[in-house]
């Protein structure tokens, strides 16, 4: 019974961890004083936002550091890189310290690395502790990424709204003290990661029981971010109500604590009925191996069955099966994973790299004062985007669709948000652009985990995941680049500031026709993998489990 708890405090402080290490989000918050101290022009601030995403890169170090650390050890180590990248960045803008461009940069890299290390962990968290109900899990525990950005300016505003500097000392220290607060649940995670994968089939959970909690679990996420977008919003520059605010919102991260109090009733309930009755057993299989063995054991009598019509559907499902394990190599040699690293490219990272830029935006428009909350609205999106995309998960039993497919609905609204910035003047098109990118790219960031653990291996979510994210670093780096060419080009040779709707009018353009690009390469994976999906649907249903 106590085991059956401790797996949901596992996620509340998954929960916590996430929530506070989303330092990336806040980077426009900051971002003009940082240019204002290097005196440093648009492309080399450009430069160090890229800095911020390329720690991606070398996010697969952290699934490698798995295999020969303990899981709290490289929880730890993810936050030392943070303390020591943000915190020295916050010591320049203090005056405390002076450091060369090129060394901010690597400073830059260490922190944005930190928080791949950190989504690797909580990763291997949810997929060992739930290994059949890992996609609610997953698509929970990430959503609570996306509020980093509201949590921080919340924080922020509430000691010193007037101190852009500030954001950088909280980059350093909350993900510590959150880590600090997840060390003692987490403990026992500490065999490396090719022994913590054998665990999958050790758990003897209820997968329906679970569900319930998680959906649970999604209102009270769904309270945080209402509570978040209508509420801590309109405390942007109003120290004594950010405290307020900012206390409510704790209370609410705390209240899923709960959880694992009811979860041990539960336990102890169906202990109590089980004792005086064993006439009910649960029999069940994660899906997805269960999927994987009904086609190696039946496939040959299947084909016999079902004869001309099942080999149609084995030669397209040929081309992928769901939850069949791929290593890293492997997965570079798949046209499918390329184009969902398109798809990723051309959509989620497209809405980073807006986020990146939303300081400079706002300020062109006029609109520096309203950053802070343009900030929270585009974290408070993001999150309502990302906890959507459990919505496949609650709904497969009465309309199922390919998670791919959702893929392609998540896209739908980045390319109509730009078209709708670059040709409107109404002063409602920046917020409800910003509102509409951080909803499709949330949606794409939270979705994509449990992609790529059905498309290529749960086990291998570690490498294959971090290697797919490799593209937000390019991504920024190419985008970016371009906007603050075009920035730079529009701005006054005596100022470093660029005023009006014609900084930003042909990068918006760019970045639509570059989201539609990444439309068409989601619907063409989608075309590629509905068959695989739908065939795993079908096996799934015939073979439900039963009661006996």
């Amino acid at each position: 019974m106590l085991g059956h708890s401790r797996k949901w405090i596992i996620v509340v402080v998954t929960i916590w961890v996430q929530a506070f290490t989303g330092t990336n989000f806040d980077f426009s918050q900051y971002s003009s004083a940082m240019k204002s101290a290097l005196n440093i022009s648009q492309m080399h601030l450009n430069y160090l936002a890229t800095a911020n995403d390329m720690g991606k890169l070398f996010g697969w170090s952290s699934a490698f550091a798995l295999l020969y650390f303990p899981l709290p050890a490289v929880m730890f180590i993810a936050a030392a890189m943070g303390f020591v990248g943000y915190g020295l960045q916050w010591l320049l803008l203090q005056g405390f310290i002076n450091l060369p461009y090129f060394l901010v940069f690597v400073l830059s890299l260490l922190g944005g690395c930190s928080i791949c290390w950190f989504n690797t962990v909580c990763f291997v968290l949810c997929i060992t502790t739930f290994p059949l109900n890992r996609a609610l899990a997953l698509s929970l525990t990430v959503s609570f990424n996306g509020i980093s950005g509201a949590l921080y300016t919340l924080a922020a505003n509430s000691i010193d709204p007037s101190s852009p500097s500030l954001y950088l000392l909280l980059n350093a220290l909350l993900p510590l003290l959150a880590s600090f607060a997840a060390l003692a649940p987490i403990l026992p995670h500490y065999s490396p990661l090719h022994d913590g994968s054998s665990q999958l089939h050790s758990h003897n959970n209820n997968i329906n029981a679970d569900s319930i909690m998680f959906l649970i679990l999604n209102l009270l996420a769904t309270l945080t971010g209402l509570y978040l977008l209508l509420f801590a919003s309109h405390a942007s520059a109003d120290a004594p109500s950010a405290r307020l605010y900012l206390g409510g919102a704790i209370l609410l991260l705390v209240l899923p604590l709960f959880i694992p109090g009811i979860a041990y009733a539960r336990s102890w309930f169906h202990r109590a009925v089980y004792s005086t009755s064993s006439s009910f057993i649960l029999v069940h299989d994660d899906d997805l191996e269960l999927h994987k063995e009904l086609i190696s054991r039946n496939g040959s009598m299947e084909k016999e069955e079902e004869g001309p019509c099942y080999k149609r559907v084995l030669k397209q499902d040929s081309l992928v099966m769901l939850g069949e394990e791929h290593s890293g190599g492997a997965v570079l040699g798949r046209v499918d994973f390329w184009l969902y690293y398109a798809t990723y490219f051309c959509g989620g990272t497209i809405g980073l790299v807006y986020s990146n830029n939303l300081g400079q935006i706002a300020q062109s428009l006029g609109k520096t004062h309203n950053i802070s909350t343009l900030v929270m609205l585009y974290a408070s999106s993001s999150f309502f985007g990302r906890l959507l995309s459990a919505l496949p998960d609650y709904i497969r039993s009465n309309l199922y669709f390919a998670r791919t497919g959702w893929l392609c609905i998540a896209l739908t609204p980045t390319p109509i948000a730009f078209t709708f910035m670059a040709l409107s003047q109404t002063p409602l098109a920046l917020p409800i652009g910003t509102a509409l990118i951080g909803f499709s790219s949330g949606f794409i960031f939270a979705a994509a985990v449990s992609v790529t653990s059905e498309l290529f291996g749960p086990n291998s979510l570690a490498v294959n995941h971090n290697i797919l994210i490799t593209n937000i670093p390019i991504g920024s780096l190419i985008y970016g680049f371009l906007s603050a060419l075009l920035y730079d080009a529009n701005t006054n040779s005596n100022s470093s500031v660029c005023l009006g709707s014609h900084c930003y009018f042909s990068t918006f353009v760019f970045w639509a026709s570059t989201a539609l690009l990444g439309l068409l390469s989601s619907l063409l994976l989608f075309f590629r993998t509905k068959h695989a999906y739908q065939h795993f649907e079908n096996h799934r249903i015939s073979t439900q489990p039963i009661l006996s």
